[in-house]
């Protein structure tokens, strides 16, 4: 079947090989592949083709993707997130500060109906969004549908006495597609603006297809990363964090968690930076300082919004606002629940400091 194959048409090509400054055997690759290799609209392909096989071969002692530089008309192929930052700030009225929420802690054990009042006070405390933790799903404890209810009451009450629109990241992730898609109906029937889903654990055909049901229905749909250390964490095997970000804005999600710097998580600022720009900006510039290998330009895909999470509290509200701007959601759990004065005044404290 050799002479079938247009081998000169479809045969990747290694145009640059560079050493990696101050280390020894060590090398950057650049390699280009052709457009046709890949099924429109799919990341899943996408990663099967670059990241597959290769990563197993005995030759190579360890293989890491640094970056990657999708074209434009292989971008016009995706979706992307269901609505976007300006859609988003629109759906909820909220401008000039970023988004604040809240996981609600402890992640496993409360009952459905503790859970919702949780999430109650701290909405009704001043925060626009509550949120599941990865690990939430339908367990003994709590079945999902349970929280569903219990949560949706928490919104209402607490949107009734504000004058805001207050929201809370269901976590839809499942077992399968079918159940995802079921949770993901329920809450579009019980009004709420906004789900949630664990991309990586979950896996990019789900995504998609959430993300998809998700701009149908007028849903937001907010990106755990769940699982991302054991793909990015080492130096010189996996892949960066940047590539999952731009896997994630190709397949579709309005909030993408993305490290805080400042947190109790790693992240190098320029690095995280430079992949927080990739998540909102329409057109990146090629910076090598930011790890930001290639140009690209997204063709206007909607942006997705970064998530602060993990270890931060009032008194990093300072310097998130510098690193993030206000196009970005800052996630206090500990920082709301951990107050000495309870749930509610802990959620006003962050509002406050984010306003002051």
């Amino acid at each position: 079947t050799d002479g079938l194959t247009s081998l000169d048409r479809y045969k990747g090509r290694c145009y640059d090989i560079e050493p990696v400054s101050g280390e020894e055997n060590q090398y950057i690759a650049y390699v280009a592949y052709p457009i046709d290799l890949f099924e429109e609209g799919s990341v899943t392909n996408l990663f099967t083709s670059i990241v597959g096989n290769v990563f197993g071969f005995k030759a190579l002692r360890a293989l890491r993707l640094e970056d990657l530089r999708i074209p434009k008309s292989y971008v016009k192929t995706f979706q992307g997130p269901p609505h976007g930052i300006q859609v988003e700030r629109d759906k909820l009225n909220k401008y000039g500060r970023p988004f604040l929420g809240c996981t609600i802690k402890p992640k496993l054990g409360l009952s459905a109906k503790n859970y919702g009042r949780a999430c109650y006070e701290c909405l009704r405390g001043g925060l626009d969004f509550t949120k599941d933790d990865e690990n939430v799903n339908s367990q003994p404890f709590m079945r999902w549908r349970d929280r569903f209810l219990f949560v949706a009451e928490a919104l209402y009450k607490s949107q009734a006495e504000s004058g805001e629109i207050k929201g809370h990241y269901l976590n839809a992730t499942a077992g399968t597609c079918e159940e995802m898609l079921k949770r993901a109906e329920c809450a579009k029937e019980l009004g709420v603006p906004i789900i949630m889903h664990d991309y990586l654990t979950g896996g990019f055909t789900a995504n998609t297809s959430l993300a998809h049901y998700c701009r149908d229905h007028s849903l937001l749909l907010h990106i755990h990363r769940a699982m991302h250390a054991v793909i990015d964490r080492q130096k010189i095997h996996g892949m960066h964090f940047r590539v999952l970000a731009k896997a994630l804005r190709l397949s579709g999600g309005d909030h993408l968690h993305s490290g805080t710097v400042v947190g109790k998580l790693e992240g190098d600022r320029e690095v995280t930076l430079g992949f927080v720009d990739l998540m909102r900006d329409n057109f990146s510039e090629k910076d090598r300082s930011r790890g930001i290998y290639f140009t690209q330009d997204w063709v206007s895909l909607p942006g997705t919004i970064p998530v602060a999470s993990g270890g931060i509290h009032v008194w990093h509200m300072p310097a998130l606002v510098e690193i993030f701007g206000d196009d970005a959601c800052l996630q206090f759990g500990g920082g709301t629940l951990g107050h000495p004065w309870g749930n509610a005044p802990g959620a006003a404290a962050n509002r406050i400091a984010a306003e002051a």
